[in-house]
């Protein structure tokens, strides 16, 4: 093996000089270096985007999906969709811990990875079960995190699974936190799924009393969850794929304000100009889905003479994870639904 690196550099097979996200192929030999930490893998939470393509790619049969997820990771030495280029975080038990590395954590620790699988050592000796509505792969396997890497250890008041959940999408409430201000319009696309909830939360939190918060969903059996929130002004369903559609929508809406931020957290292609139109023209369009294409979005707000401020959604930003467990620790009603739809009484995992 090449010379330690904190970013993990070492463990790059292909191509040459490439960090680990961006490679194609990593080196997952589970023998832990002095400077990395060993993972008992128990659930891999894949991204939303890679989980859709690979279900759809492989009609939403198991022992396909399961075929198809063991392939990506028998090839890349990670779970790096390579249709997608985006891969999940992970949730397991600490196993060890190298010598150079001076961290808060013990042998035994259940943690959750706050860093990309893109971009993380794993390898798979089992899959045991597939839970297709929540994005998640209950797995035996190990996997490494590099000296650069963050995680969260599971806390003892929250059950293990609605964290996992919870922190795979930390990135976007908390920078929803930073991006939004008082007497703000804000719209949410996507608002109805896992990061849309929280987003929306937070949002009605940031506005405050003067500003206005929309919600747009696609799936219409999302709608009752959202309204029980009671945090959006107006509920608008619509398919984001239509621009134009949205643009009415939103500013019929919003008697004919365009946003003053934008969240776009759907984790399908092509909405990236239904997150543009609606927005000012020194607003912010915030991309947290994988699926956003760049010239898309940077040549379609050309196309219309947009100068919106665009921010690629970086799922990282300082204290993430405790603001985003903190929401849910603050509101039984987002907690009941995270409850619902991602607890669940037979999970294998249990904190302590």
């Amino acid at each position: 093996m090449k010379k330690i690196c904190p970013f993990g550099t070492h463990r790059v097979i292909a191509p040459n000089g490439a960090l680990p996200q961006s490679s194609d192929q990593l080196d997952n030999t589970m023998i832990c270096q002095k400077n990395e930490i060993l993972i008992d893998v128990l659930t891999l939470n894949i991204d939303s985007a890679s989980f859709a393509q690979i279900k759809s790619s492989c009609d939403n049969d198991e022992v396909k999906i399961k075929e198809m997820i063991i392939s990506i990771v028998s090839k890349r030495g990670k779970m790096q969709n390579p249709i997608t280029g985006s891969g999940g975080m992970l949730l397991g038990t600490v196993s060890e811990i190298g010598s150079d590395l001076q961290v808060d954590l013990k042998k035994g620790d259940k943690i959750v990875t706050l860093v990309s699988l893109s971009l993380t050592p794993l390898k798979i000796d089992q899959i045991i079960k597939l839970h297709l509505d929540k994005d998640q792969v209950d797995i035996i396997g190990q996997a490494i995190l590099f000296q650069s890497g963050i995680y969260a250890k599971i806390p003892n008041d929250l059950p293990a699974d609605i964290v996992l959940s919870a922190l795979d999408v930390a990135g976007a409430p908390a920078q929803v936190e930073k991006l939004v201000q008082p007497g703000n319009d804000v719209l949410i696309i996507g608002a109805g799924g896992k990061s849309g909830l929280l987003c929306a939360y937070q949002a009605r939190k940031s506005v405050g009393i003067h500003g206005h918060v929309y919600g747009l969903i696609y799936d219409i059996s999302e709608l009752e969850d959202l309204k029980s929130l009671s945090v959006c002004d107006e509920i608008i369903i619509a398919d984001a794929r239509i621009p134009m559609n949205v643009y009415d929508l939103v500013l019929n809406a919003s008697e004919g304000r365009k946003m003053d931020v934008t969240i776009n957290v759907v984790n399908v292609p092509n909405t990236e100009m239904a997150s543009i139109l609606p927005t000012k023209d020194n607003g912010i369009v915030y991309f947290f889905g994988m699926a956003t294409s760049f010239s898309k979005a940077a040549l379609g707000a050309e196309g219309i003479k947009s100068e919106a401020t665009m921010m690629i959604g970086n799922g990282y930003t300082k204290n993430h994870d405790q603001l985003t467990l903190n929401l849910l620790r603050e509101s039984k009603i987002l907690y009941d639904l995270f409850k619902k739809r991602y607890g669940s009484r037979d999970y294998h995992v249990k904190t302590q």
